[in-house]
C-alpha cells in the first residue's frame, strides 16, 4: 500500500525576499524562511537595525543579505527584481491611528502608499519576474485581523488591508496558470516595539483582550509556522486566500 507523504516545509535551495525585515513581524519571517533553508535577503529603510538583524541571523549559521530599500520607491523596489524570487514576504507597513473626522490627507496618503500602492507594485514586479524565467513562486502579504472587520480609529488601516485582501484574490485569479501563489498572513494584535503604545494604554488592552477569545496576545513566533507553511510545498493548492492569526478575534 502506498500511504500519503507530508509535503516538505524545506526551503533549501530557495532566494526569498523579505520587506520590512529589520525589526517585529518582519524579523521573524525572515527568521522563518531562513531557519526553513532559503537564502533571505532582508529588506528594510532603517539601514543600521537591518544591519544588525542580518547579522544576528548570519550567526545562527543562516543564509542572508541586507537590502536597504525604501519600498514606496518603485524604481528601486522593481531594481530589486533583477532577478526572480521563489518567495516574496512583504512585511512592510504603516498605520498612523486616529478618528476618521480627524485624518488628514498627509496621513491617508502616506498609509496608502505603504499599504496598498507599493504593496500592489511589489507584486507585480514579483510575479513578472517570475513569470519571465518560467519559474512558479509564492507571494506572501503580512495583512492585518483588520482587513476583516473594523477597529476603533482605524478607519484608514483598515481601508489598506481590506483592501490588499481584495487585490490578492484578483491576483491570485491572474497569475494560478504560472504556478505563482500568491495569499495573505493576517495577525492579531502581536507584541513588538511598534505595538507597546497600544498595550501601555489600559482602555485599548482591555479591548484587546476582550476580543481575543485565548487568553493571551500575539507573540511574532505566533507568525512564523504560517510563514513556512505559505512559503512551501506544503501548501502548494493554497492561493488567493487569508491565514488569521488572530486568537478568534474574527470568530464572531
Amino acid at each position: 500500500m502506498d500511504l500519503p507523504r507530508t509535503p516538505t516545509l524545506d526551503l533549501t535551495g530557495k532566494r526569498a525576499l523579505v520587506t520590512g525585515a529589520s525589526s517585529g513581524i518582519g524579523l521573524g519571517c525572515a527568521v522563518a524562511l531562513a531557519e526553513a533553508g532559503a537564502h533571505v535577503v532582508c529588506a528594510a529603510r532603517r539601514v543600521d537595525a537591518l544591519t544588525q538583524a542580518v547579522a544576528a541571523m548570519q550567526a545562527e549559521g543562516w543564509s542572508a543579505e541586507a537590502l536597504p530599500l525604501d519600498q514606496t520607491d518603485l524604481p528601486a523596489l522593481k531594481a530589486a527584481f533583477d532577478a526572480p524570487f521563489e518567495i516574496v514576504l512583504n512585511s512592510a507597513g504603516l498605520a498612523r491611528h486616529g478618528p476618521a473626522i480627524d485624518t488628514a490627507p498627509a496621513d491617508f496618503d502616506a498609509v496608502f502608499d505603504i499599504n496598498l500602492r507599493s504593496a500592489f507594485f511589489l507584486s507585480t514586479y514579483a510575479a513578472a519576474a517570475l513569470t519571465d524565467a518560467g519559474k512558479p513562486g509564492s507571494i506572501i502579504h503580512i495583512s492585518s485581523q483588520m482587513g476583516h472587520v473594523g477597529g476603533i480609529d482605524r478607519s484608514v488601516y483598515c481601508a489598506t488591508k481590506h483592501g490588499v485582501e481584495g487585490m490578492v484574490k484578483a491576483m491570485a485569479i491572474e497569475w494560478g496558470k504560472a504556478g505563482i501563489r500568491i495569499n495573505t498572513i493576517c495577525p492579531t494584535f502581536i507584541r513588538t516595539p511598534l505595538t507597546a503604545p497600544t498595550f501601555d494604554n489600559p482602555d485599548r488592552l482591555a479591548w484587546i483582550m476582550d476580543k481575543i477569545k485565548l487568553p493571551r496576545v500575539g507573540e511574532v513566533s505566533d507568525i512564523m509556522g504560517a510563514v513556512q507553511f505559505l512559503a512551501s510545498d506544503a501548501s502548494a493548492m493554497v492561493t488567493g486566500t487569508h491565514m488569521l492569526i488572530d486568537g478568534g478575534w474574527t470568530a464572531d
